[in-house]
């Protein structure tokens, strides 16, 4: 059987170029840019986090892709990993993140917080315990 290699998270909006800005400022991920069509609109755009690139997906009829904001509930989200989930906290509620539960230690061996990001996805940003 062949070797997975990577995986590469996708994530919908319906303002990549926003949601960009709003990833690297509010949660700390690298700018990867945005990518236009001919006509100038936003079509793809990339964060990274850690190591792991994150493409940022335009909203599409043809490929059946939705953003979040359009749901009524969602069925997942991200973990992400940081060292220090307390000071990456403050740096999500200053940029203006909608938390969704503050800082607490887990009883399965790590202290996080949930947020969501401008169109509602769930992310949740933890540090190891030991």
């Amino acid at each position: 059987m062949p070797k997975v290699q990577s995986v590469i998270p996708l994530l919908v909006y319906e303002d990549i170029e926003r949601a960009h800005d709003f990833l690297v400022d509010a949660f700390g991920f690298r700018a990867g840019g945005v990518e236009r069509d001919g006509d100038g609109r936003v079509v793809h755009g990339e964060v990274v986090a850690g190591d792991v690139p994150i493409w940022l997906h335009r909203v599409t009829q043809e490929h059946e892709l939705a953003s979040p904001q359009s749901m009524k509930a969602q069925t997942g989200g991200l973990v992400v990993r940081v060292d220090d989930v307390d000071a990456h906290y403050a740096q999500a509620r200053g940029a203006g993140a909608h938390i969704d539960q503050e800082p607490a230690d887990q009883p399965y061996g790590q202290r996080e917080y949930g947020v969501r990001d401008l169109e509602g996805y769930r992310w949740w940003f933890a540090t190891p315990l030991t």
